[in-house]
């Protein structure tokens, strides 16, 4: 009987820190764990207290690990923010024979990501989208093929080397070993995205409380990554201020009375709202809190749109747009996209959790994406891996050599 390959999942967002603690079984995810904590340390998307996250991880960790009675020492962890970068590029090596080998794979992948890069960033994911031999294009699985010239297309993804190793540092000061790190945009559509959405045009907006990871697939892989810095405590921040109440009275309105759809309410529509400095409450419309709403929920999708267009995505997105993250959970944010970006939209939440009900919410997609993706690799060597272009997980080319040394040097 195969020994199971129980996997950790965390996702440190800028507002919590999910953990998913399961199993990847085909198309499935056994949870036999999971918890969030309030996150403290973090600012969109960048650790800027190491204590609070390392406290907070610790705290979700104990948690999730209680649920799954089970001891976890290492876990693969999500990386985003402002800092990640995306470009795409393409390597070509001859065929050392007339048949593709696994050898020819990792040369021409190494040949793909030999690109110039600051000295303060480092490589995070290469992402193969397709092969081309000789002249035929479009090939997902290369192996066995006959042919005298062998091109990968890429998506290389980069980040700074001190987030990295912020990433790096926490968990192991939280005595976790870091199996790897991987794009949050990658792992959350690995939870949400079906195979033909990736296939036929879709983009995935990852909503959360300080940051908006958009990726962009077709032809089933990545071809288009960005972050913008704002989110979720953006809309609560706005509330406060434009109802002159404390932040935490402004997220509890937000998600018990908010909506980010604009209609018409009766006049009689009121409630009751906290001032700052006062003990009292007072009435305010409800129509107001919606106004203050739609207006930043409006714009972050004008943002949206303006990234999908300046990239060249947008009109290829067949599939529309699939919303997740905690602030997707927001009512009438989907109609607000779609009037905004005029393709379909939907909420996703994680497929295939089984187990545990309270998982299925878009702010566990994160979380749950990474044990997918972590799941689907198996113990071959990285270059076999990376192989299997149309598998589950295509995406790891592997940690660079320098994040290698991170995580050597933290023991």
């Amino acid at each position: 009987m195969a020994r199971k390959k129980i996997i950790a999942g965390i996702d440190i967002g800028t507002c919590k820190i999910s953990v998913v603690i399961g199993e990847a079984i085909g198309d499935e995810v056994h949870v036999a764990g999971f918890a969030s904590q309030p996150s403290y340390g973090v600012k969109k998307g960048s650790i800027i207290n190491m204590d609070s996250t390392v406290d907070s991880i610790k705290r979700a960790m104990k948690q999730a690990q209680q649920m799954a009675r089970s001891d976890i020492s290492a876990a693969v962890v999500g990386i985003s923010g402002s800092h990640i970068r995306g470009m795409a590029n393409s390597g070509v090596v001859p065929l050392s024979s007339r048949e593709v080998r696994r050898s020819d794979l990792a040369a021409v992948l190494d040949a793909a990501k030999a690109v110039v890069i600051p000295t303060d960033r480092e490589v995070v994911q290469i992402v193969p989208q397709e092969f081309v031999v000789d002249n035929q294009a479009g090939v997902k699985h290369p192996l066995g093929m006959s042919g005298v010239r062998l091109e990968a297309r890429v998506y290389i993804i980069t980040g700074t080397v001190a987030t990295a190793q912020n990433v790096v540092r926490c968990l192991n000061r939280s005595g976790l070993k870091v199996q790897d790190i991987i794009l949050q945009h990658l792992a959350a559509a690995e939870a949400v995205l079906t195979p033909d959405e990736k296939e036929l045009g879709c983009a995935l907006v990852d909503i959360g409380g300080g940051t908006t990871d958009i990726g962009v697939f077709s032809g089933g892989a990545v071809r288009f990554c960005s972050v913008l810095p704002i989110g979720g405590n953006h809309i609560t921040s706005d509330i406060a201020i434009g109802l002159r109440t404390p932040l935490a009275e402004a997220e509890e309105l937000k998600c018990d009375s908010g909506t980010a759809f604009r209609v018409k309410m009766r006049q009689n529509d009121t409630m009751e709202v906290v001032s700052i400095g006062d003990p009292g409450s007072r009435t305010v419309s409800k129509e107001t809190l919606c106004q203050i709403i739609h207006a930043r929920v409006e714009e972050t999708f004008q943002l949206v749109k303006k990234e999908l267009v300046q990239a060249g995505c947008l009109e290829g997105l067949s599939s529309g747009v699939v919303l997740t993250g905690g602030t997707a959970m927001l009512s009438g944010i989907c109609q607000v996209a779609q009037q905004v970006l005029g393709v379909p939209v939907r909420v996703g939440y994680p497929r295939g959790v089984r187990e545990m009900g309270d998982v299925y919410h878009p702010m566990y997609a994160g979380a749950v994406g990474l044990v997918y993706f972590a799941g689907g690799e198996d113990d071959k060597p990285k270059h076999q891996k990376t192989a299997a272009a149309g598998s589950r997980a295509p995406f790891s080319w592997g940690i660079s050599g320098r994040m290698k040394q991170w995580f050597a040097e933290a023991f």
